[in-house]
């Protein structure tokens, strides 16, 4: 008998190294979707290198401000020289008995508290003692017990995995560490503590203290959210040379409304305020934005979306600094011509290496097409036709814009020194308000600025020689020759205030009082008359030396402003360093979730992508999902839609969409499947707060929104 047989068998083929799948990379992301992928490489690395001088600047000022931060650490390191050596005295052998605990106070900036006590912890963990934890209070918020929070202490001491066994008592969850099975217990923490201070030498030397951070996350009174409980026993169990940094967001006095006066009693606390998240803001924007060492700047309107999302919504530098790169990003990714975005050096070079393609383009901004209208004919016909000309003429326009940056910043400070303390700040108290003044327009075209030259022609000498000293002090900064020759100028009026012979008031100025002549009744005609003749001889009358003085003061610096404070968009090229998509960054930023749930409903091919959902004239498919369809539905109701003619029309819709006949559908037997669908998606429409149940009818709800929402 023949037999045969037949053998399977799987067959593994191993990819040939060409042929495996690479990683996309930072870069290829960038290249991908760019205008033009010849200079985006290059754009990439310009952007790359941008960003980290521009990130190196703003991490010291968003961390920690050094003067707290060293003051904290002396508080610190004397708590340590405290427990390390004996107590003679009454009130050291009193405050040995207290925790020493620094209360920080870091303000409402939430997002930023994470990573000041990150920076904190580095800084202790170097010059003080290894043992530093770090508590967030969400890991020990609500209704967990201790052992949660000794789990967070013992995994980040230990450097093991802790688990806690909820069934077991406290004194019973164990764990295991360095395959031991030890019970996770404040008697475990005491154990292993006296261990590693015999074994390690370094240990030896700062065994006297531990440090355990607790870092607030919420800016309500329930900042210190790590309940008494859980706290005391680590207070009152004082087998540890502990020591606690608290973070506070709101009052110090959180600490004492939360903790009972058995815990705070043992609780030696001292307060540290740090700089407000503003002050931080400040700092940044003057070191990345008001600085022509960094070539990239935002235009007025995506300047001040980022500073009303930090205003408004969060209090977080950080975030503002992320939302300074994302602008950045988007600027280099759909500019082709920010190749030239870069020091000046570089960008000299990149302007005589443009393609013919980017001279098109360089030609078609619209600020360089202003430059070619005010040049004469012949010049016009070089720089329409001769590309050759063009890249001259490109270099000497970017000369020209940094030598722009340097006196606009300049200038941009001695306004604000002259204005800041004004009555009202006429021209804003912060410098960025007055940044942003100018990026809009001619400042000096603003009803404030006028106001603001008044009230300075009202200040006495003293100050307003202060303020032209804090100028010239300003002015010396200045690089550039028109700076140096207004520092010369500037110093010449202030030479002519110091003057001894200068008096404010003339010899012979008519000192009488204005309302001298007021004093006896007369009529109205006779009241306008007197007035008028007041305010004529107010101006004929002879000026002061200090007056005179003070009107040329003012005059310079009027002059200033209208010379080097003019918006960016007057000097040609300004497109290559000024980003000005706000509408893009504010829709990446500022969420807008009513209208994603809109436009979800409304149109679900948006996000779908799906081709039986397109649909056209703003209606909605009928194979669209039921949340949509009854949506549509309801935009048609007026203020109380029944329900019962609501499922008609929804199940006249769905019909459609199986392929029945609408007019064959018997409405008093709807499907029980579609009735329940029709119910759910109500019910999702009711907890999107579109709709809401009501007393007014049966079988009624109410329309909430309004205007084709």
């Amino acid at each position: 008998e023949m037999t045969s047989s037949v053998s399977k068998g799987c067959f593994v083929f191993k990819p040939s190294a060409k042929k495996r799948r690479k990683t996309p990379t930072v870069e290829d992301y960038f290249t991908r979707g760019c205008e033009d992928t010849e200079n985006s490489k290059l754009r990439f690395r310009n952007c790359q290198t941008l960003w980290e001088k521009m990130n190196a600047d703003t991490e010291t000022t968003i961390s920690l401000n050094r003067k707290i931060l060293d003051s904290l650490l002396a508080f610190i390191r004397k708590s340590v020289s405290t427990f390390q050596r004996g107590t003679d005295d009454w009130v050291s052998r009193m405050r040995a008995h207290e925790i020493p605990t620094a209360a920080l106070v870091l303000g409402v900036n939430v997002p930023d508290h994470d990573m000041t006590f990150q920076c904190l912890s580095d800084q202790l963990q170097q010059s003080v003692t290894p043992f530093v934890v770090s508590v967030q209070a969400t890991e020990c918020a609500g209704q967990s017990s201790l052992n949660h929070m000794l789990q967070r202490v013992l995994e980040r001491l230990m450097g093991t995995s802790v688990s806690v066994d909820n069934e077991e008592e406290p004194e019973q969850c164990s764990t295991n560490v360095n395959q031991k099975r030890v019970h996770c217990s404040l008697i475990t923490l005491c154990n292993w503590y006296k261990t590693v201070t015999k074994v390690c030498s370094y240990c030896k030397e700062v065994r006297t203290i531990m440090m355990l951070l607790c870092t607030t996350v919420k800016c309500i009174d329930v900042d210190l959210t790590i309940s008494a409980s859980k706290l005391r026993a680590f207070v009152i169990t004082n087998h540890l040379p502990l020591m606690f940094v608290f973070g506070i967001a709101t009052s110090p006095s959180t600490i004492q409304h939360m903790l009972p006066h058995s815990v705070s009693s043992l609780l030696g606390i001292e307060l540290f305020q740090s700089l407000s998240c503003t002050q931080h803001l400040a700092s940044v924007i003057d070191k990345v934005i008001l600085t022509s060492q960094f070539p990239f700047k935002p235009n007025g309107k995506v300047l001040q979306v980022l500073v009303s999302i930090f205003l408004y919504h969060d209090f977080s530098v950080r975030n503002f600094i992320k939302g300074l790169q994302l602008a950045l990003l988007e600027h280099f990714h759909s500019q082709p011509l920010s190749v030239l975005c870069c020091k000046k050096e570089a960008a000299l070079v990149h302007a005589t290496e443009l393609s013919h393609r980017d001279v098109e383009r360089l030609q078609q901004l619209p600020s360089f097409m202003r430059y070619v209208e005010e040049q004469g004919p012949q010049e016009q016909v070089e720089l329409l036709t001769s590309v050759d000309h063009v890249k001259e003429v490109c270099q000497k326009l970017l000369k020209d814009l940094c030598k722009y940056h340097k006196n606009y910043y300049t200038t941009l400070r001695c306004l604000h020194i002259l204005t800041a303390s004004l009555p009202k700040y006429p021209l804003g108290k912060q410098i960025r308000e007055l940044h942003i003044s100018c990026l809009e327009k001619n400042v000096w075209e603003n009803d404030e600025y006028a106001c603001a030259m008044q009230l300075l022609r009202m200040m006495a000498k003293d100050e307003l020689t202060s303020a032209l000293q804090k100028c010239a002090e300003i002015l010396k900064s200045g690089k550039t020759k028109k700076m140096r020759a207004a520092l010369l100028q500037l110093d010449n009026l202030l030479s002519k205030f110091d003057q001894p012979d200068l008096v404010e008031n003339a010899a012979g100025e008519d000192l009488t009082s204005p309302g001298e002549g007021l004093q006896k009744k007369t009529d109205l005609f006779q009241l306008q008359k007197t007035l008028l003749e007041m305010k004529k001889s107010r101006r004929t009358k002879k000026m002061s030396q200090f007056e005179i003085l003070r009107d040329q003061a003012l005059e310079f610096i009027d002059s200033l402003v209208r010379s080097h404070l003019a918006p960016p968009e007057s000097q040609p090229l300004y497109e290559v360093c000024y980003y000005s998509s706000s509408a893009v960054l504010r829709r990446h930023l500022n969420a807008t979730p009513r209208t994603s749930i809109q436009t979800a409903l409304s149109n679900p091919y948006h996000y779908l992508k799906v081709n039986y959902l397109r649909a056209e004239d703003g209606t909605v498919s009928n194979a669209a999902p039921d949340i949509c369809i009854v949506y549509k539905l309801h935009l048609e109701c007026g203020r109380l839609i029944n329900l019962y003619d609501w499922l008609e029309a929804y199940a006249t819709v769905v019909s459609a969409a199986e392929g029945k006949d609408p007019d064959s559908v018997d409405f008093g037997k709807v499907d029980e499947l579609k009735h329940a669908r029709f119910i759910q998606a109500v019910s999702e429409l009711e907890f999107l707060g579109f709709i809401k149940s009501t007393k007014q009818k049966t079988d009624h709800v109410s329309r909430l929104t309004w205007g084709g929402c």
